[in-house]
C-alpha cells in the first residue's frame, strides 16, 4: 500500500527526494557523467517506511525526468535496475 507522499527534484544535490508529512523519508541520487549519461547510483528509503511502495514512484519520477531531459541512464543502483527490469517501457533509457 502506497501512502500519500510528495517528490521533489533537488538538482543541487543530484537527487529526487520523497517526503511523507513534510518529512524526507527517502531519495534516489544520480551522478551526471561528462557524456551526459545519468548514473542512478543510490536509492534509500528510511527503514521505518520500507515496505510501503515508496521507491516505485520515486524511481519512476526520476526516470521520467531523465526521459524529459533526453538523457540515457546507467542503473548502477540495484533498485533502479530492478525497476527497469520490471517496467520494460523504461528499457530504452539504458545507456
Amino acid at each position: 500500500m502506497t501512502i500519500a507522499h510528495t517528490i521533489e527534484h533537488n538538482e543541487a544535490k543530484h537527487r529526487f527526494v520523497i517526503s511523507v508529512d513534510n518529512r524526507e523519508v527517502g531519495y534516489a541520487s544520480y551522478a551526471q557523467r561528462r557524456d551526459g549519461v545519468l548514473d542512478f547510483n543510490h536509492t534509500v528509503v528510511d527503514q521505518a517506511y520500507r515496505g510501503r511502495n515508496l521507491s516505485t514512484p520515486l524511481i519512476k519520477e526520476a526516470l521520467d525526468w531523465a526521459r524529459e531531459q533526453g538523457a540515457r541512464v546507467v542503473p548502477s543502483c540495484s533498485a533502479v535496475e530492478n525497476f527497469i527490469d520490471k517496467h520494460p517501457e523504461y528499457a530504452d533509457l539504458r545507456a
